[in-house]
């Protein structure tokens, strides 16, 4: 029953035109990193780059390197959109996004986590099989069907995605709409409704609908009777979004995902010049369907577990940020540090409190005050460049922490030395002193 579901052959109008918006979408987050100024901030300026732990062997490359780096993803987004040598262009600009992804986390977003999903799962679809410059060269690859499985796919990974992000919601700061106040305090300066955004009531409505669009979008989208409603507010959610937190192309790239959601007849007759395909149905399975599903279910196994990994580990997720990344924790907490930095020479045993401005940019010095494993990379960068000058040293801090509007805390023991302790994946690191509020 289950492979009748997933290996039936439907229309695979969805699937082309999505990959259409994607590939724009591609090419404008790609060359609108450029043009605006991201790619010269986050890699170019910074004297080094804080990486994901354990690929801090990823890093930038030289001089203006990432501009042409930039450049030839932007190109595989023209490549994707027109659908020439789509494999090829979609994996490659999978891999270079998942460098860019990997070997810097100052600018870390859940989108950009979500984009690399999807730009290694649109690799391995037949989303050229149509309309396509791989079709017009080559028209023997031509097909107008793709398997079921390949749209629920996609709607299992925002499946996913939405309901964690609502269930992370359900927490007091949220509940009680202080981190709604936060994020909307940066705002007041909005033409327009900046001070519509001050307002508590304008907090309230955007807390409870945040939770039900989130918990219900989906499932709204899916259900025929709801279905043009569900899309009209995910149109002035995602609009909302991105003019109030100005977050890129992701409010984009979550419009484009409803064309999954309608009738594909609706959706070629809308955007195709082919109207109607004949879809013939064929009983025989692909030779590799056993592969397929078992790599679905272990590739959607570590999703369903990823997102829930922080309570395995000690202390709440809020004050350690243990287990926060990848888990699609979105929108809910402000952070803000205060740090010192003390580099004890292990022979002569002096200490001295080093200038975070000759090492890090304002943004890169906001992150070591507030979250841990930037400030242990931080100490294991000193305890590199000393050795290099033939010095072995430690590093301690003095560092205190407030998260949304809970008081100022300690954060991290100041009688470890960060620079001669391992970081812990998978469990709490007891350096970070336990949060004395609940």
């Amino acid at each position: 029953m289950l492979n009748q579901f997933l290996f039936k052959r439907i229309d695979n109008a969805q699937l082309i035109v999505f990959r259409i918006f994607y590939g724009l979408l591609v090419c404008a987050e790609c060359f609108g990193a450029i043009l605006t100024g991201w790619v010269e901030k986050t890699f170019i300026n910074p004297k080094f780059t804080f990486s994901f732990i354990g690929f801090e062997w990823l890093q930038p490359l030289p001089g203006n390197g990432m501009y042409v780096y930039f450049f030839i993803m932007g190109i595989c987004g023209v490549l994707i959109t027109f659908g020439y040598k789509y494999r090829y262009s979609a994996l490659t600009f999978a891999v270079m996004w998942a460098g860019v992804y990997l070997m810097q986390k100052t600018s870390y977003n859940n989108h950009y986590y979500l984009l690399m999903l999807l730009a290694f799962i649109m690799a391995f679809l037949p989303a050229n099989r149509s309309f396509s410059l791989d079709v017009k060269l080559n028209p023997s690859l031509e097909k107008d069907s793709m398997f079921n499985y390949i749209r629920w796919l996609i709607i299992l990974q925002l499946f996913i995605v939405y309901t964690y992000a609502a269930l992370a919601k359900l927490y007091g700061d949220w509940l009680d709409f202080s981190i709604i106040e936060i994020l909307m305090a940066s705002k007041k300066e909005y033409f327009l409704i900046g001070e519509v955004l001050q307002q508590k009531w304008t907090h309230q409505i955007i807390a409870v609908f945040g939770i039900l669009f989130d918990l219900l979008v989906i499932p709204a989208l899916l259900f025929k009777p709801t279905r043009k409603i569900a899309f009209g507010l995910a149109i002035f959610f995602h609009l909302f979004n991105s003019f109030i937190f100005r977050i890129g192309i992701f409010p984009y790239l979550s419009i484009a995902f409803c064309v999954f959601f309608f009738d594909t007849k609706t959706i070629r007759n809308l955007f195709l010049t082919r109207k109607n395909v004949d879809i013939t149905q064929r009983n025989n399975h692909p030779k590799k369907h056993k592969w397929i599903l078992g790599v679905l279910t272990l590739y959607f196994a570590v999703q369903l577990v990823l997102p829930i990994r922080h309570y395995f580990i000690k202390d709440d997720v809020l004050w350690t940020e243990e287990g926060h990344r990848l888990s699609w924790r979105m929108m809910l907490r402000s952070r803000v540090g205060s740090i010192r930095v003390f580099v004890e020479d292990k022979v002569t045993g002096n200490r001295e409190q080093i200038k975070l401005d000759d090492y890090l940019t304002k943004k890169q010095k906001r992150k070591v005050a507030c979250y841990p494993d930037f400030t242990w990379q931080f100490a294991q960068h000193l305890k590199e460049e000393s050795a290099k000058q033939g010095k072995d040293i430690g590093v301690f801090v003095i560092n205190k922490v407030r998260v949304n509007k809970s008081k100022y805390q300690e954060f991290i023991d100041p009688n470890v030395d960060l620079a001669n302790v391992p970081w812990k994946h998978f469990s709490h690191n007891e350096w970070i002193l336990p949060s004395k509020e609940e």
